[in-house]
Formats: structure tokens, sequence, C-alpha cells
């Protein structure tokens, strides 16, 4: 059997192992509050998951091909949850008049007032970081952000929209620098998901 960082013995000893063992732990307090919230309205948490894209991101990107590109699943489970919202009446589909195969989609008015309850569902967890200081809180931000970068080099990410993916990011012996804004970037500057964003 391949060893497993999930083994406390493969863990001793093993920082890498047991960073990854930390991150799944914390992975796993994320899918317990969307599936409570998603039991509390009747949503499954990949439904709860594309309301509250569709409700932050443009219309270019709330498209089934995206959209399965953004959350790493396959055309046909993505339709899928896209066919549950539309009977729940969440959400409209405009079909492209000239590709009548291809639709955007959007909030109904019943989908956004779903919105607002839901989309604070892991807000309960910024207090975990209350007693950090803002150095302590930067750092470990820009760590996230580099390892978030990692993870998309090694395929575990498939869309990215930080600024360290970005065509307009610089970093140099100066520091991060943003040709679209014209400005420096500090640590707390930098985005995880960038409205302007283009890839490199």
């Amino acid at each position: 059997m391949e060893k497993s960082v999930f083994d406390p013995q493969e863990q001793v000893g093993n920082m890498d192992a047991k960073i990854v063992v930390a991150l799944e732990r914390i992975s796993e307090v994320f899918r317990v509050a969307l599936w409570n919230t998603g039991k509390e309205h009747g949503l499954s948490p990949l439904q709860i998951q594309l309301l509250i894209f569709l409700q932050f991101h443009s219309s270019e990107k709330c498209k089934v091909s995206y959209l399965a590109q953004e959350f790493s699943l396959s055309k046909p489970t993505i339709s899928e949850a896209v066919r549950t919202l539309l009977k729940k009446d969440l959400i409209d589909k405009e079909t492209n008049p000239v590709d009548t195969r291809s639709y955007s989609i959007s909030l109904t008015d019943a989908g956004k007032k779903l919105v607002n309850q839901v989309a604070s569902f892991a807000n309960g967890l910024q207090p975990a970081l209350g007693s950090w200081s803002n150095d302590q809180k930067s750092n470990f931000y820009g760590d996230l952000l580099q390892l978030i970068a990692n993870l998309q080099k090694l395929g575990f990410i498939s869309v990215q929209r930080s600024c360290m993916n970005c065509r307009f990011f610089r970093k140099d012996e100066g520091g991060a620098y943003c040709k679209l804004l014209k400005m420096p970037l500090k640590t707390q500057d930098l985005r995880v998901d960038c409205l302007e964003f283009e890839e490199g």
C-alpha cells in the first residue's frame, strides 16, 4: 500500500505531510458549513456554490463550460445542477442567438434573495484570525497565494484568477506591480479572485 499523509506515523518528521493534513482539517470546516447551509435551504453544496458564483461574476463566466472548469467538474454534472436550479426558479438561462446550444445563466429575483442568505456561510470563520497581527495575516496570506499558484501548476486547480497569474502582474526586486492599475502591490493588495484578471 502506498504511504498516506493521513497515517500519523507518516506525519512524524514530515512537515509537508503535516501541512497537507492541516489543510484537509480546514477544508472540512468549509464542507460542513456549506453542507449545513444547503440542508437549511434544500440545496446541494454545489448548487449553493453555483448561486454564489453567479452573483459575483460576469455573464461571460456564467456558462456551463466555464463553470465546469471553475469547479473542476464535468459539464453533465454542472448541467444537472443548473437544471435543478432552473426548476426551483432560482436562475434563468439566456440562449446565445448565434449558437443556440450555448447559453448564459443568471439569477432570478428569488435566486438573488437566496444568495443574500447563503453567501455568508463562511463569514463565521473570520474570528479565528482575530488574534493575529496584521503582519501574521499578511505573511500567511502571501503563503496561501503561493500555495494556490503551486497547486494550479500541478493541475489541482484548473481556473485561477489571482494576481500572480495575471498578464498585468509583474514581480521583480522592487516587489509586485500591477500594470493595469499602474501601482505597486503590497501583499494585502493581491487578490485571490480579481474581476479585472486577464490570463498571462
